[in-house]
Formats: C-alpha cells, sequence, structure tokens
C-alpha cells in the first residue's frame, strides 16, 4: 500500500484531516499528517489565511520540505496528498521528487514551473466553480501539468463548496466528499497496483 504525505488546509491540521487520513488507513495506506500550523487552527478562512501571510509560503514549504526528508530517507516512494493549501504545497513537492508516486489534490493547485518534468499520476478534485480555483486558471493549470508530462485527472464538483470534504465547514457537500473519496481510494488503488 501506499505511503501518504497528507498536507492540511489554511484551517490547519483540524479533525477533517485526521479524519481522511483514517479513511485512507482504512485502506490499508499508511498516512503522514504533519502540522505545518504548529499547533494553530482556524475556524474561518480569513483568520487562517492571515496566519498564512505571517508564516509566509516559503516557510511552509520549507517546514512541508522538511516532514517529507525523513519519509524519502527511507526510501519511501510517495504520493504526496493535500487538501486546498496542502494541495499547493504537495505539489510543489511532489514536482520535486523524482521517485513521486503520484499526486492526489483536493481543493488546491499551484503554479507550475516552466522546466517542470514528471511522468507522475495526478487527480485533482475541485468545486465548479471555485472561489481558490478559476476555470482559467484550471485551465491553465491542466495544461502546465500536461506538459510537464503529468497523467491528470480532474474531476469537478457543480455546487460544492471549496472544501467540500470537511463536514465542519459551510463548504461541506456529503454527496460531492463521498464521491471524492471513491474516486480517491480507487486512483491511490490503482498506483499501489
Amino acid at each position: 500500500m501506499a505511503q501518504i504525505l497528507l498536507l492540511h488546509s489554511v484551517y490547519g491540521l483540524r479533525p477533517a484531516v485526521h479524519t481522511a487520513a483514517d479513511r485512507l488507513r482504512a485502506a490499508g495506506h499508511t498516512v503522514h499528517t504533519p502540522d505545518l500550523f504548529e499547533g494553530r487552527t482556524f475556524d474561518d478562512v480569513e483568520d487562517g489565511m492571515a496566519f498564512k501571510e505571517e508564516v509566509g509560503s516559503d516557510e511552509l514549504l520549507r517546514r512541508a520540505v522538511g516532514e517529507a526528508a525523513p519519509l524519502l530517507a527511507s526510501g519511501a516512494a510517495l504520493v504526496y496528498a493535500g487538501l486546498s493549501l496542502g494541495g499547493a504545497l504537495a505539489q510543489n513537492l511532489a514536482l520535486a521528487d523524482e521517485n513521486a508516486l503520484g499526486l492526489l489534490l483536493l481543493h488546491g493547485t499551484s503554479d507550475i514551473r516552466e522546466d517542470a518534468a514528471t511522468a507522475i499520476p495526478v487527480q485533482l478534485h475541485v468545486a465548479e466553480p471555485d472561489p481558490f480555483e478559476s476555470e482559467d486558471w484550471l485551465n491553465a493549470w491542466y495544461l502546465g501539468m500536461r506538459k510537464a508530462g503529468a497523467d491528470v485527472e480532474v474531476h469537478r464538483y457543480r455546487g460544492a463548496g471549496h472544501l467540500f470534504t470537511d463536514p465542519e465547514l459551510s463548504d461541506y457537500d456529503a454527496e460531492a466528499a463521498e464521491q471524492t473519496w471513491a474516486v480517491a481510494l480507487d486512483f491511490l488503488a490503482e498506483l499501489d497496483a
């Protein structure tokens, strides 16, 4: 089964992240859920974004790299996964890891370097429309990932809120969340085959 590094959203390491990790563990995967916010969690996106800005994107990426390093040193081929902000960080880590097994993005993406090259399978689950992932952005992201060599699947959920897999948020959409997890588990099973 896969070794998964699951990175949390701008809300921090909340119960929904642990629930997601438990769901993946129940399917036989080993899941690591580092706390990039060092114990801080937030109930609204504005406070989380303010904290993210205070810490800085470079520092959050440094923390994520630090969490991945011992796993990589053990020889593990990782699946990088993330929720919203965590997805952006996971994408950066996966594109820098030539041994990455795959990339599972829930609710978020990131810029792609012009010289990026990867052959990993990528699966993105995103609301449609999404206030943080516009249609133009997603189209450019998809083309950039394909140009880099990734095998990309995009799953869109019409009418769902941005972070629709978190049952504690107003964005939550039970049907979209269940569909996301079913498709994601199939994706992970294929990576492991």
